[in-house]
């Protein structure tokens, strides 16, 4: 599971690109769900989070970006 710290420093493209990246994880690990060769069951309770936390982020960093956008006008 990824530390909430480690999406604070990165930007929303690189967010979006790590998303994406978990998103094909998480694809992948319900496929082997379905034929029953899972290693670590535990792992797509902790793409979903890692997935809600990168979303939290993303939209936490697009606000203060549109906020000072909006400030600088």
């Amino acid at each position: 599971m990824a530390d909430s710290k480690n999406f604070e420093d990165l930007t929303v493209e690189e967010l979006s690109d790590k998303e994406k990246e978990l998103r094909k994880e998480l694809f992948n690990l319900r496929f082997q769900a379905v034929s029953g060769h899972v290693e670590n069951p535990n792992r797509v309770k902790q793409i979903k989070r890692d997935i809600a936390r990168i979303l939290t982020f993303s939209q936490m960093k697009r606000k203060e970006a549109a906020a000072k956008e909006a400030a600088s006008k």
